[in-house]
């Protein structure tokens, strides 16, 4: 749990000041993040660090080599893979990151599933018009759709609650739910 704690530590440094659109701090987030994947039964401490992490490249000054160098590989393969590259132009990089959410590891999709389920449940606090509202709830939605399918049969049978409480979230927003189906 050292690790994980190290990895809690520098996000929470780093992120420290940065607020989200629903006025909550970041560390909140990342701290939302990590217990859905306890909650999940992730136990896995590369996993847990990188729900810390999965934003530190994105939005602060750390880079893949100071993950690597601080955490390992893993951690740092995880957590770039879930990072969207800043340096291309907007569509571009929504597309490259659609390509980049595809092929992923599993682990990095877990993670997603609770990066996504935490933003929509973040929306109500958020203090914006409905119309971005709405393309945030379908942003989510059409990355939910891009990773579900690596998420079934899965050993973490509560991902199926996580996703009926994202489809009650897309309900509440005129979406229709996503569609998921575990085979036993």
């Amino acid at each position: 749990m050292e690790l994980v704690k190290s990895a809690e530590l520098l996000a929470k440094t780093k992120h420290a000041g940065q607020f989200r659109k629903d006025g909550t701090t970041y560390s909140k987030h990342l701290e939302d993040v990590v217990n859905r994947l306890k909650s999940l039964g992730v136990v896995d401490e590369e996993i847990l660090c990188a729900g810390w992490l999965h934003d530190i490249i994105e939005d602060t000054d750390i880079n893949f080599d100071d993950l690597y160098e601080q955490f390992g590989n893993r951690i740092a393969v995880i957590v770039s893979s879930l990072t969207k590259d800043k340096t291309l132009p907007r569509k571009k990089r929504e597309n490259a990151y659609r390509i980049q959410l595809k092929e992923t590891s599993f682990d990095a999709k877990l993670i997603k599933l609770c990066d996504i389920s935490a933003n929509l449940s973040d929306l109500k606090n958020y203090d914006a018009s409905k119309t971005k509202k709405l393309r945030e709830v379908k942003q989510k939605k059409y990355y939910l759709n891009i990773i579900k399918k690596d998420l079934i049969n899965t050993n973490y049978p509560k991902i199926v609650t996580l996703i009926e409480t994202i489809n009650q979230i897309l309900k509440r927003y005129g979406q229709r739910s996503v569609s998921f189906q575990m085979n036993s």
